[in-house]
């Protein structure tokens, strides 16, 4: 059974790493892939990072591989997952969690994550140490890490000998530029992702981090009373970074639902740019 990991913006296929391994284990064949724009994926010449882009791009993965995909979809990849399976193409995939994820984001949240994300854009930094740093600033809750090879994986060299992060400025600047130029952007996010919510019909599952602040509770309720076939998890301790912040309970819950919902069969660990 293939389980498709897209991860959330500013990220890469490496923060499925131990999640591709313990999926393998258990007899899933677990992909990881680089979203347009991140890693080692091309940058739209056009700067298309639009939701339904993003989207589009899931549901073109999902329609050349031969057995139905199980989507995992942390932030960004949950999102368009939603706008994917609810909107574009359903039935694209055999079920779908929601990583940290909703219609409704609380706004405070939501800007502390694109605040980070384009403070540093245009300048880079002097060093992978300071990039280090910034981020252990950004998450005070774990434990600081210095400038090790997996940093590294996030960060691009130019010829200036500055560092800057692996994804494509224009992701951030469209957001940014569309949130500022209409004023009812959000309004218009929430109803098309309440809708796409509405129309899910496969196995459903939002993971949750406890101390999140972009997914509240009220977020969940509100995903439940559009889908009320969809079932819950709350990991104590996590934030909005699930994974890195609790990986072992993650991969735990991702695995109860998929075994009540799917037979693994094979086990394969796999990757795939685009």
């Amino acid at each position: 059974m293939p389980v498709l990991l897209a991860h959330g913006g500013g990220q890469t296929r490496r923060a499925w790493k131990r999640v591709t391994a313990e999926l393998a284990d258990a007899g899933f064949r677990a992909i990881a892939f680089d979203m347009r724009g991140h890693g080692d994926s091309d940058w739209s010449a056009a700067g298309a990072y639009d939701m339904r882009d993003f989207a589009a791009d899931l549901v073109a993965i999902a329609s050349k591989m031969e057995r139905k995909p199980a989507l995992v979809g942390a932030s960004l990849g949950g999102l368009a997952g939603m706008i994917a399976e609810g909107d574009l193409a359903q039935g694209s995939f055999a079920s779908l969690t929601l990583v940290d994820i909703a219609p409704r984001m609380e706004p405070d949240g939501v800007m502390r994550v694109l605040g980070f994300m384009e403070e540093h854009v245009d300048s880079g930094f002097a060093s992978a140490q300071e990039a280090a740093d910034v981020i252990a600033r950004y998450m005070p809750h774990r434990r600081k890490r210095g400038a090790g090879e997996g940093l590294r994986h996030y960060l691009r060299q130019k010829q200036d000998g500055r560092f800057y992060w692996h994804w494509d400025p224009a992701f951030i600047r469209n957001i940014m530029a569309a949130k500022g130029s209409n004023p009812d952007h959000q309004q218009q996010e929430f109803n098309d992702l309440s809708r796409a919510a509405a129309n899910l019909t496969l196995p459903l599952h939002l993971i949750r981090g406890a101390s999140s602040d972009l997914v509240s509770e009220e977020a969940v309720s509100h995903l439940r009373q559009l889908a009320p076939h969809a079932e819950y998890t709350d990991i104590a301790g996590a934030t909005h970074m699930v994974v890195g912040d609790s990986n072992d309970a993650f991969s735990a819950a991702i695995l109860r639902f998929l075994n009540r919902h799917h037979s693994a069969g094979e086990s394969r660990p796999g990757e795939l740019r685009g």
